[in-house]
């Protein structure tokens, strides 16, 4: 049994009004999927590498390969129209690349902060459970509305998890469930966690850190790398 990470770097970075990909910008003097590889490539539970590319800016990412040594980046595929599309790509290459009883990893290159504890967590659920996706609860009040001006019932936010990625999963059994999304034309999951609940599965939870931040917005970058400036115990500790 092996871990392979599918690192999901398809998005256009759109929300960030810059003219490369957020995946690419540079923080802390190096392009923030660089960052985020580097986290998974020093783990010895994670056998190979799978990014899923922008077409335009495959080329670029093999020149970061090389540059910056990311032995760990076995294959490159081209992105889809959205995040599903993207991810059903990564785990459909793989089909004649890694066994049944492997795992797979999906993770967002855009969150280049993973501590080393949160990926060995990640994989223990996995292990006992099937699946395992990082979650925080949610501590702020959560308000429903249908306007996003107002609002006029709350939810109770001791019932919700924010979950975020990385996300591990059992290849067999993540494997059918996008093929039966494939053949029923459903393209708008968010992540693969909501493919597994959608086909009444349950979805389980590792520990998550409040500072695993996704580079979203202009603002995030400041962030990012502050907090890369703290240890990874400072950010995440069980």
């Amino acid at each position: 049994m092996s871990n392979y990470l599918i690192l999901l770097a398809g998005g256009t970075g759109t929300r960030m009004g810059a003219n490369v990909p957020k995946q690419f910008l540079i923080v802390n003097n190096k392009p923030v999927i660089v960052h985020t590889i580097e986290c998974f490539q020093k783990k010895d539970n994670i056998e190979g590498i799978l990014i899923v590319c922008i077409k335009e800016w495959i080329d670029y990412m093999g020149k970061l390969i090389n540059e910056y040594g990311l032995y760990k980046v076995k294959w490159i595929v081209e992105g889809g129209s959205s995040g599903h599309d993207s991810t059903r790509n990564g785990i459909f290459f793989l089909k004649e690349k890694i066994k049944e009883e492997d795992f797979i990893i999906i993770h967002d290159a855009a969150r280049p902060i993973v501590p080393s504890k949160a990926i060995d967590n990640m994989l223990e659920v996995a292990y006992d459970k099937g699946n395992a996706s990082l979650a925080i609860p949610c501590y702020e009040t959560a308000i429903i509305t249908l306007d996003k001006l107002s609002g006029i019932k709350d939810l109770d936010r001791n019932s919700f998890m924010r979950v975020q990625t990385p996300q591990a999963y059992k290849y067999s059994d993540i494997l059918p469930l996008y093929e039966k999304a494939e053949k029923e034309n459903k393209h708008d999951f968010v992540y693969a966690d909501l493919v597994l609940i959608y086909y009444g599965k349950r979805v389980y939870f590792s520990k998550g850190f409040t500072n695993n931040i996704k580079i979203t917005k202009k603002e995030d970058i400041a962030l990012c790398e502050a907090l890369m400036n703290f240890s990874e115990e400072e950010l995440y500790s069980l």
